[in-house]
């Protein structure tokens, strides 16, 4: 055969051949991939444990192990980190550190969130009223590196993988509102990754609950509920279990009443149960109800991922509060000037999932409107990217006696309403994302 009649042959099938290293290759890369990753990060030896601000007391054993979990998922564009850690808050300031460690990730594609444990401790360094604080600063340090460590192995472990997401009211004896029994938002919303071969990946469960079943005055250091949770999930198949808290504020928190004690018939307050066995009885519950919620969920095998951040100032009307953002060894951001701090709201859509993150704990009135301006399938990750106490509107703010406590422990009036506007801003700027 003559050359002029196989030239056109051979540019046939070098193109053939060009197209299966680059555009083929190129097309063949799977679309979304997620992997999982965790440290344990308990203290040796045990450091006292911290519910809030005031002294630490002081911890003889443990229940299971303080954690961080990561759960990382990617599309072709954009990567995004969360994160689960067991402690009662996890401030920017540490937060920023981890994010140092993780330099291939963007910063505000890493979103850190604390399970609110009170049976851990201090990440605050709450001053002690002494001219000292209440933390550890070595230990807290450690748990720094293995976050990003964690972080940086889920990055290295993308695989690929579909996605689930559903949400649905959990059943069962999980949570209460302390103040008024009934209000609280009973959705819970739940997120898997499962790899190609069928077997899930994370489970990562969002909802509002306070893990404080044992609480700071037992004696225990423990991740509470929170830990047979993912214990079970894990154990069920689920793959690495992930928590990240909803608005629990004010306050909602573990249904660990004993209905047979009575404390105060009268305003409805009873004994509570603060045994390791109902930590297991309520982190079972929500393990169960999560995976059940999810097991009837659309598969998803070409979910998109996008991300996007703003920094918004916060004014500190709380004396409380100020102290600590001025007083922390830590370096708090903060404007002596104007008396604010700034704080990183995030919003992540994955799949059909909107996630929207909130700096502390913001009161289920607040949750329940968010989720409903921006709409279903909405995931609130509380004391998110930040903790800075109590979040609420301006009409609870001092609004009854049992307020007191929880606005004195707030930034101020004008957290709630600042909040909801520029996170309702943030999702009516962002439509939500076409598949890619």
């Amino acid at each position: 055969m003559r050359l002029r009649t196989l030239l056109p042959i051979l540019i046939v099938a070098c193109g053939v051949a060009a197209g299966l290293l680059t555009g083929g290759a190129q097309a063949s890369e799977p679309r979304f991939r997620a992997a999982a990753a965790v440290r344990v990060i308990t203290p040796e030896p045990l450091l006292p444990v911290s519910g809030g601000m005031g002294p630490a007391h002081p911890v003889t054993e443990k229940r299971g192990e303080l954690t961080a979990r990561v759960f990382v998922v990617a599309d072709a564009d954009t990567t995004v980190a969360i994160v689960g850690i067991d402690v009662l808050g996890f401030p920017a300031v540490l937060g920023d550190k981890v994010r140092a460690l993780v330099p291939r990730l963007p910063p505000d594609h890493l979103l850190i969130g604390a399970t609110h444990t009170h049976s851990a401790p201090d990440c605050y360094a709450f001053p002690d009223g002494k001219g000292g604080h209440t933390g550890n600063l070595a230990w807290m340090e450690e748990v720094v590196r293995r976050t990003a460590a964690a972080v940086n192995e889920a990055l290295d472990g993308l695989r690929p993988a579909s996605l689930r997401v559903a949400t649905a009211e959990a059943q069962g004896r999980i949570a209460f509102n302390y103040y008024a029994p009934d209000l609280y938002d009973r959705r819970m919303g739940v997120i898997q990754a499962v790899g190609s071969d069928g077997t899930p990946i994370a489970t990562l469960v969002n909802y509002a609950i306070h893990p404080e079943v044992l609480g700071n005055k037992r004696g225990i250091l423990s991740p509470d509920c929170v830990g047979p949770m993912c214990t079970r999930i894990e154990a069920s198949g689920g793959g690495v279990a992930v928590f990240l808290n909803g608005a629990q504020g004010g306050m909602v928190t573990a249904d660990n009443r004993d209905l047979e004690a009575p404390a105060d018939p009268v305003r409805g307050v009873w004994k509570d149960i603060g045994t390791w066995e109902e930590c297991e009885r309520i982190g079972h519950t929500m393990a169960d109800e999560a995976l059940r919620i999810v097991a009837g969920a659309e598969t998803d095998a070409t979910p998109a991922v996008a991300a996007t951040s703003r920094d918004v100032s916060f004014p500190v009307e709380s004396d409380d509060l100020w102290a600590v953002v001025s007083l922390s060894p830590l370096g708090y951001p903060h404007d002596d000037a104007t008396r604010t701090i700034t704080a990183r709201l995030a919003m992540v859509d994955l799949g059909k999932a909107r996630i929207l993150t909130i700096p502390g704990e913001a009161l289920p009135n607040i949750g329940a409107y968010l989720k409903r301006k921006a709409g279903d399938d909405t995931f609130l990750f509380g004391l998110t990217n930040d903790a800075f106490g109590y979040i609420l509107t301006k009409e609870d703010f001092l609004a009854f006696p049992r307020y007191q406590y929880v606005s004195r422990v707030s930034l101020g009036e004008r957290t709630g309403t600042i909040l909801v506007d520029n996170l309702l801003e943030m999702v009516r700027e962002t439509p939500r994302p076409a598949t890619k």
